[in-house]
């Protein structure tokens, strides 16, 4: 009787695989075929395009070489739309952070909030978090204007949504005990999350908070391409024009940042959650 079980497992896991490895070969040749008429159509083609791939890089560095030590007094030039997109990718981090906190704490099963809540404010932050900051950067540029008040809002709506989620995960991990000590001394609901939740969170809020920032920053860069300002207004303008050296030197520069935030953020973030090393 096991023998005979066991040969019907074999022959139902060796069935399975046939089917799989079935599926695959077609999933290949579906995506290949999909590919061989996409490439018919393609005015270029893709190896023809690949094979130009670096032409492009190539005649920036070369026009930045040539401009010799021109080159770096460019950077000077550019750092006020730097300091602007870092600006936007701060405040709307510091605005969306706070939004975040109340919708955590206003989502948490275990913080003794109405179980009728709960609900409605985990779909509020899904809805933040499912329309990206480009959507609605644009929207918000159509109504009032190309500036870096449409990009911090943007952002800051969607970081509110995404911190949010992370904060309510962090809110849910807490010890009890203390929260229930609070509240047998007659301690508000306030209270209670200002002394027995905030000093349990506040290490991991502050680390989630850090990277949110580096994200941000991005971001924002990502928007001026709209017309929401900052260093990605200046980089269209030159992609525009095609000026190969000031491409070079946004991109050097904005990279250069992006290294040094990241680097600060994760000193930060050690010294804040006390950790050995972090990633």
């Amino acid at each position: 009787m096991v023998d005979v079980m066991h040969q019907e497992v074999v022959a139902l896991e060796n069935r399975r695989r046939l089917y799989t490895g079935l599926a695959v070969v077609l999933l290949i040749a579906v995506v290949m075929s999909g590919y061989h008429e996409a490439s018919q159509l393609n005015s270029g083609g893709f190896l023809q395009g690949l094979a130009k791939f670096f032409d492009y890089p190539a005649q920036i560095v070369a026009q930045s070489w040539e401009d010799g030590w021109a080159f770096w007094a460019l950077f000077p030039k550019f750092l006020p739309a730097l300091i602007e997109t870092l600006n936007i990718a701060a405040v709307a981090t510091i605005i969306g952070a706070l939004i975040a906190t109340v919708l955590s704490l206003l989502s948490s099963r275990n913080l003794e909030v109405p179980a009728a809540m709960i609900p409605v404010v985990r779909r509020i932050m899904d809805v933040m978090r499912a329309f990206p900051e480009l959507i609605i950067a644009l929207f918000l540029i159509f109504v009032l204007g190309a500036s870096p008040v449409p990009a911090a809002i943007a952002v800051a709506f969607h970081t509110s949504g995404a911190l949010g989620k992370l904060f309510s995960e962090v809110n849910e991990n807490i010890d009890v005990k203390p929260l229930e000590g609070l509240k047998a001394t007659g301690s508000t609901w306030l209270q209670r999350v200002r002394f027995g939740v905030l000093p349990q969170v506040l290490p991991n809020y502050s680390s989630y908070f850090l990277l949110r920032f580096e994200i941000n920053v991005r971001a924002s860069a990502i928007l001026g391409f709209v017309g929401a300002g900052g260093i990605g207004s200046e980089l269209s303008r030159a992609i525009g024009w095609g000026a190969g050296n000031e491409i070079a030197a946004l991109f050097l520069l904005l990279f250069l940042s992006i290294v040094a935030i990241d680097q600060l953020s994760s000193y930060l973030r050690r010294h804040f959650v006390g950790a050995e090393s972090f990633g």
